[in-house]
């Protein structure tokens, strides 16, 4: 009995000194001057709990000091004049501000912005909106895939408020093994390979239905591979439109090599490579006419091996 008093009295003792610490080290961040809490913020998936610890309690003028050697500790290649770590980690969190919008706060600060941060853009994206096969009737989903590892984000609602789903314990020991290597340091990565969807109908009757589906593909998320005084890839574009009962009514597949100088794409680099897909469609209209059916694109890009894919409904 005397023995297990002592335990839990032990318990009990370590509990207060942790509470008391955090407390102290919380009120030491509120008090920060906020060139010092900005950099505490901006810094939150990379600096460790003994690092932050040690930056809260130094006085004011030795935290410039503190902050130059944060970054030199992790410069990839210190005998070049700039950091290419620190350069890499802020070209995500603006990256991520562009591509995260919408939710209410700024794009770094989101759940996909922290992965995105953490683990770079992923090797495959697959989209689905609410109700789509493979959804699982949970809402909007996104899954990322980095090599054989998902990362699965859910929006219950569809209003784009994207939410971490930890789908094992594996899976959220493989995230705290990024932030750990991201707290020393990450290679330069590409962009996400993305597209933007449209569609234009030509011809409208009761026999078919004929148009053109438009695929614009910025140049900013385009890999090259160097031949010669060339740059070159091939993008591979699938698509198959189903009926509400997952009957196949056409599909299109294509190969689309890309061929550019330097000098050309530097002059594309903020524009988009635009694809025109014809399409006829004469067979289940009237299915298409009761109920949407479902569109699926996907897009290959051989050099570097990314894909994406979204679903869009498809109404006549």
């Amino acid at each position: 009995m005397r023995g297990q008093k002592f335990y839990w009295a032990v318990l009990l003792a370590l509990f207060f000194m942790a509470f008391f610490a955090s407390c102290r080290l919380y009120n030491l961040e509120r008090k920060l001057a906020p060139e010092y809490a900005e950099f505490l913020s901006k810094v939150r998936y990379i600096i460790t709990a003994e690092e932050r610890k040690i930056f809260l309690e130094l006085p004011d003028s030795e935290k410039d000091a503190f902050i130059e050697e944060f970054w030199r500790r992790r410069d990839p290649d210190p005998e070049t004049e700039e950091n290419e770590f620190k350069i890499e980690y802020f070209n995500r969190i603006e990256k991520a501000n562009e591509l995260f919008l919408g939710e209410g706060r700024p794009g770094w600060l989101t759940d996909r912005g922290r992965i995105y941060i953490l683990f770079g853009p992923p090797t495959d994206r697959i989209t689905y909106p609410m109700g789509a096969p493979g959804s699982g009737g949970r809402g909007c989903q996104e899954i990322w895939y980095y090599g054989n590892f998902p990362v699965v984000f859910l929006d219950e609602t569809c209003t784009g408020q994207y939410v971490l789903v930890t789908l094992s314990l594996e899976h959220l020991h493989e995230l705290n093994l990024a932030q750990s290597r991201m707290q020393k340091t990450f290679p330069k990565e590409k962009e996400f390979l993305d597209f933007r969807f449209g569609m234009k109908k030509d011809v409208v009757t009761e026999e078919r239905v004929e148009g053109v589906f438009l695929l614009e593909i910025p140049y900013e998320t385009i890999w090259f591979s160097s031949e010669g005084d060339e740059l070159r890839t091939v993008l591979d574009v699938s698509l198959e439109l189903r009926n509400a009962a997952g009957q196949l009514l056409w599909e299109y597949k294509a190969s689309y090599p890309l061929r550019l100088t330097e000098e050309e794409l530097k002059a594309k680099r903020k524009k988009s490579h635009r694809l025109e897909i014809p399409f006829t469609l004469t067979q289940g209209l009237e299915s298409l006419r009761q109920e949407k059916g479902r569109l699926e694109v996907r897009l290959h890009n051989q050099t570097g091996g990314e894909k994406v894919q979204k679903l869009f409904d498809f109404k006549i």
